[in-house]
C-alpha cells in the first residue's frame, strides 16, 4: 500500500470499473493486508455502532494540539474538523480496547498524506488506505471507501484488531495492516511520525500504548 497516486473524483470511476470484478483484489495473491477472515465482524460492529463517546474537556485539548498540525496537510477547513473528530471517537471508544489516536494520525499521514482520494498500486483506497474488498463483504460501494468517517470507522477497526492480535505489540500490527511483515520501514516510518511529530494527546483519559 506504499504506492499510491492522487486521482481525486475519477477515483470513483476506477472504484466502479474494479466493481465488476470483484473478487480479483481479494484473491490476488501477494495481497495479505487486511484480508484475515476473523476481521469481517470486527469491522461490520465498528460500523454500527459509530458514535462518539468523547469527554468535552479531552475532546477541546484533542483539537487544540492536532488542529494546527493537520492544518498543513489539509486545506479545507470542514474536512479537516471531519478527521479530527472521527479520529477523536473512533480512539475513544466505550469499552473498546487503547487505540493511540496519535498513532492512527501517524498511519493518515504515511499511508495516504490524509489524502482521501488515494489510491495505492495494490488498490487499496482513501484515507487509511483500507482493501477495496472490504465494501463488498459488509454490504456496502466502494466508492463509499472515499468518504472520511466510513474509511476511518473501518481502518481502525482493522488496526485495533491487529493491536489486539498481536498483544499490543506495535509494530507487529503495523505490518500486518500494512501487509509487510518481517519488512521494518512501513512501521519504522509510522512510528517516526507518530513520537515525533502526532504525539501529544495519546494519553487523554487512557492508559498510554508506547511504541514497541
Amino acid at each position: 500500500m506504499e504506492t499510491r497516486r492522487h486521482l481525486g473524483p475519477l477515483v470513483l470511476a476506477l472504484l466502479a470499473a474494479m466493481s465488476m470484478a470483484p473478487q480479483a483484489l481479494a484473491a490476488a495473491p501477494g495481497v495479505p493486508a487486511q484480508s484475515d477472515p476473523e476481521l469481517r465482524e470486527v469491522v461490520q460492529q465498528a460500523i454500527v455502532q459509530a458514535q462518539c463517546f468523547a469527554d468535552k474537556y479531552d475532546s477541546a485539548v484533542w483539537y487544540t494540539l492536532m488542529e494546527p498540525k493537520l492544518r498543513r496537510y489539509v486545506k479545507d477547513d470542514k474536512e479537516r474538523l471531519e478527521i479530527l473528530q472521527t479520529v477523536y471517537c473512533e480512539t475513544h471508544r466505550s469499552g473498546a480496547s487503547v487505540l493511540p489516536p496519535g498513532l492512527v494520525m501517524a498511519v493518515l499521514d504515511v499511508e495516504s498524506g490524509f489524502d482521501r482520494w488515494a489510491v495505492s498500486s495494490a488498490g487499496a483506497v482513501g484515507l487509511m488506505q483500507v482493501m477495496p474488498f472490504w465494501p463488498e463483504q459488509l454490504g456496502m460501494r466502494r466508492y463509499e471507501l472515499t468518504r472520511i468517517a466510513a474509511n476511518l470507522h473501518m481502518g481502525c477497526a482493522i488496526l485495533r484488531f491487529y493491536l489486539d492480535s498481536e498483544h499490543r505489540d506495535v509494530r507487529r500490527a503495523l505490518e500486518r495492516y500494512n501487509g509487510s511483515i518481517g519488512r521494518r520501514d512501513y512501521p519504522d516510518r509510522v512510528i517516526v511520525r507518530w513520537t515525533t511529530y502526532w504525539h501529544g494527546a495519546d494519553d487523554l483519559g487512557r492508559t498510554p500504548v508506547k511504541p514497541s
